[in-house]
């Protein structure tokens, strides 16, 4: 069974939803998610903010974020995890933000990607540092994402609507 596949049981189990905020993996987590049969039901949607025009303007990331420590930064996964756990009213929201590559971008090396998990308890965040080509780079990012929501789908209470 594929982490998708774990994770949309999961949150159906629970009767938990789901969202995304994606920028270097471009939709890819949302693609994942939405290949499993029944993922309908736990995940609302997902916004891909490839330019920080859209990381501002949907999904909440401040300017002062953006135009300091920059779009591959924690604060910036953080705010988009929280922007998109508001935007699409989800139980859980994950972001990932970074360098797919093929070579270093704003100081940072490919396969720097940040991630930000929101809960109801609040917003997480974490960087890993992924070896391979942009291809390779991108599919464990999307690989990565999807194990935070499982661990955190995994973690929760399960909700009664």
């Amino acid at each position: 069974m594929t982490t998708a596949e774990k994770l949309v049981r999961t949150l159906t189990a629970k009767t938990l939803t789901c969202a995304t905020a994606e920028s270097c993996t471009g939709g890819g987590i949302g693609r994942a998610i939405t290949d499993v049969s029944g993922a309908s039901a736990v995940f609302w949607g997902g916004v891909i903010s490839y330019d920080n025009s859209v990381k501002h303007g949907v999904l909440g990331v401040s300017d002062e974020i953006l135009d300091g420590v920059g779009p591959v930064s924690p604060e910036c996964a953080a705010q988009m995890a929280r922007g998109a756990r508001d935007l699409l009213k989800t139980d859980l929201a994950v972001s990932v933000t970074g360098v797919a590559g093929p070579g270093p971008d704003g100081g940072h090396p490919a396969g720097s990607v940040w991630f930000g998990l929101a809960a109801k308890d609040g917003v997480r965040t974490e960087n890993v540092q992924f070896a391979g080509d942009r291809p390779a780079v991108r599919a464990a990012a999307v690989e990565h994402a999807l194990g935070l929501l499982l661990a955190a789908a995994e973690a929760a209470s399960a909700k009664t609507r």
